[in-house]
């Protein structure tokens, strides 16, 4: 008689509906595919129907076959979007959520394909609930924000951290000396945006229950703070989760993540990058989802002029009626080309591109940290803030623009930051810096770096529990 058919590892893989907390999610489960375990990523049907029409089926026909799954947050013709307001959307999401996977996992057993672990992103913390609870399976929870930013935020939720601040420096137990306004923007600005402080705080609730705490960060950038944490989560550093091509290569083929909400514009991009000089352009983008003020996107465009420097602007469709139209009617295509979209993955890397003026997302910062990209943070909110504090005083990859007392960046401060990268001696000293922690993210994918084991080890015990 020949060996039983060996039981393959199911994993469900739920992402938070936005592009910034699904891309790395994939890239995760890439890996997880390449080491044998099965993956259903699910989204909700909203977010489902504004990706681009080629989004599902590239990653059914990916090497690694993704399969993809929906489930409702109460607004499938819109999203958030469609709600009055993000706190009425997270209050109906949190209903309609849970009783929609929950019929979701039903459903995957009832066609012979049952569910073996839930690993949900921290956003959506209820999932645990449902897999702990209801099911008595495995679950994960995944941070798609530095270890940094998570451990400002747990305190917060243990009121280890009061609110509102009261102090103007903090001293967190694996992080730097951090100002006030260093902190998160939704501490510092206490008050603003509670839909999204109430995710935040909240995504801690249950993870006393949580198997694994996955990080999308790797261990050499954060090592401090995630020896702290480690001693009181199940924490494992698993990133950086960008598509492996321009990392390890172990994952053929796997040069994006699949998933655009965008139709990107690949060709006039990368043509006008392949006729400026080596390490000459300003990369400027601030993400998908929030904007630049009028007055804010006009003095950019000041110092953008004024820099005298090659540029290549993103500027999102809705931000497109705050440039200036002096700034559109005398712009020179040959010194600088605006867009509202570009492949950020090859433009990052591209020879022509000198530095990276960024918001400071966190999977910007990482692409910016995994292609050795020298960075000028200009954060907005959130995490931002926190992110490009250690981006220039703690891995001194970059420089920060300084705000007025209106928090308004003056033209002058961006050109100014733009010849510190480009042209002065400390640009020389940031550029050697960010090639360091470029080698060092490229090692812990690869084989036998820290996160690949963690990986493994994940892999490995989650075989092992549900043998038994």
């Amino acid at each position: 008689m020949g060996e039983e058919s060996k039981h393959v590892a199911h994993c469900l893989v739920l992402a938070y509906p936005a592009q910034g907390h699904i891309n790395p999610m994939i890239e995760f489960s890439k890996r997880l595919i390449q080491r044998g375990l099965k993956i259903t990523v699910v989204s909700t049907v909203s977010f489902w129907n504004t990706t681009t029409p080629h989004t599902l089926k590239s990653l059914s026909s990916h090497p690694q076959n993704i399969q993809v799954e929906s489930i409702s947050d109460g607004y499938d013709n819109g999203g958030l979007a469609a709600a009055e307001s993000l706190e009425i959307y997270k209050e109906t999401f949190w209903k309609v959520g849970p009783r929609t996977l929950s019929n979701l996992i039903q459903k995957l057993a009832s066609n012979n394909n049952p569910v073996d672990c839930v690993i949900s992103d921290g956003f959506l913390y209820w999932a645990l609930d449902v897999a702990k609870d209801e099911f008595g399976i495995l679950g994960a929870l995944f941070f798609t924000q530095p270890c940094a930013v998570n451990n400002i935020y747990f305190h917060v939720y243990k009121k280890w951290l009061e609110l509102p601040l009261s102090e103007s420096e903090y001293l967190i137990p694996g992080l730097p000396k951090l100002a006030a306004s260093e902190l998160p923007s939704f501490l510092y600005d206490y008050g603003s945006y509670p839909g999204y402080f109430d995710i935040i705080r909240n995504q801690f609730c249950n993870i006393h229950k949580a198997d694994w705490v996955l990080a999308n960060t790797f261990y050499e950038l954060e090592s401090q703070v995630v020896n702290w944490l480690k001693e009181i989560w199940p924490l494992k550093t698993i990133g950086p989760c960008v598509p492996s091509m321009y990392l390890d290569k172990r994952l053929l083929h796997d040069n994006d993540y699949g998933v655009s909400i965008y139709d990107q514009n690949i060709d006039s991009c990368i043509k006008w990058l392949n006729d400026k000089p080596k390490g000459s352009v300003v990369y400027v983008s601030f993400g998908s989802m929030a904007g630049l003020t009028e007055k804010q996107t006009e003095e950019l465009a000041f110092g953008l002029k004024e820099s005298d420097c090659y540029f290549l602007w993103v500027v999102r469709d809705c931000d497109q009626v705050k440039i200036p139209k002096w700034f559109l009617e005398t712009d020179d295509s040959e010194k600088g080309l605006v867009v509202t979209w570009c492949p950020q993955l090859l433009v990052l890397t591209h020879d022509a591109v000198g530095c990276f003026l960024t918001h400071c997302g966190w999977n910007s910062t990482l692409e910016a940290i995994c292609f050795g990209v020298p960075t000028i943070a200009m954060p907005l909110w959130t995490d931002q803030i926190t992110n490009a504090k250690h981006i220039k005083d703690v891995w001194k990859m970059g420089v920060r623009v300084d705000a007025d007392e209106t928090g308004l960046v003056r033209r002058e401060s961006i050109g100014n930051c733009i010849k510190e990268i480009l042209e002065s001696e400390k640009g020389n000293e940031i550029k050697n810096n960010a090639l360091k922690w470029r080698n060092l993210a490229k090692d812990s994918v690869d084989e036998g770096g820290s996160s690949d084991q963690n990986i493994t080890e994940f892999v490995a015990k989650l075989a092992q529990l549900c043998s038994t």
